[in-house]
């Protein structure tokens, strides 16, 4: 028998780490959440070492996500993709930054713990994001861990920005190399 359905769910504890009444003005604030997302995600195991949250134009969230790879089964299932799904079915919109095709939503920004490895970066592209507020770079991802980030362009935040997305990285950079570091000491992989 073919599967005809996808069923993923983020872990327990989101419910009661994330207030979603919330506003996270500033950009530190919002990647502040997504390593916190990450660092609870290490901690109890339930996950690999990456947070996500999607804010609306208010600051206010309208999704969140950590990697759920390994206890998902499903190599698809990382916190950007995670938060950019649940996003989308949230307001169900496929383009997070348009009401209607041509009818802009207002700035959506999508702030992470760590720089969209490939498969983030392209899902980046087409969920409709304005803003894209990184704090760890890839480069810190595969120094300090054992995953491999995959190719991307030589200039994708310029890439980015032609496609009218704003990137701002390095937010934070220390705490989010601070998980990273702490999973690959865990033996991460393993979760």
């Amino acid at each position: 028998m073919l599967y005809a359905q996808i069923h993923l769910t983020l872990p327990a504890w989101v419910h009661e780490a994330v207030d979603s009444g919330r506003s996270y003005p500033g950009d530190d604030a919002k990647v502040e959440l997504a390593i916190e997302l990450a660092r609870r995600n290490v901690d109890a195991r339930s996950g690999g070492p990456f947070g996500a949250a999607v804010f609306g134009p208010d600051d206010r969230i309208i999704s969140v996500g950590v990697n759920r790879v390994l206890p998902q089964s499903c190599s698809l299932a990382h916190a950007e993709t995670m938060a950019y799904m649940l996003a989308q079915q949230r307001t169900q919109r496929p383009r997070l930054n348009e009401l209607e095709p041509g009818v802009h939503a207002g700035p959506v920004t999508l702030a992470t713990s760590a720089q969209p490895c490939c498969q983030c970066y392209g899902a980046t592209f087409w969920a409709g994001i304005d803003r894209l507020l990184i704090g760890a770079r890839s480069e810190d991802v595969e120094a300090l861990t054992e995953f491999d980030e995959g190719p991307l362009p030589a200039d994708w935040t310029g890439e980015l920005q032609r496609r009218g997305i704003e990137v701002v990285r390095d937010l934070q950079r220390d705490r989010a190399c601070e998980v990273l570091r702490d999973y690959g000491r865990l033996g991460g992989g393993n979760y």
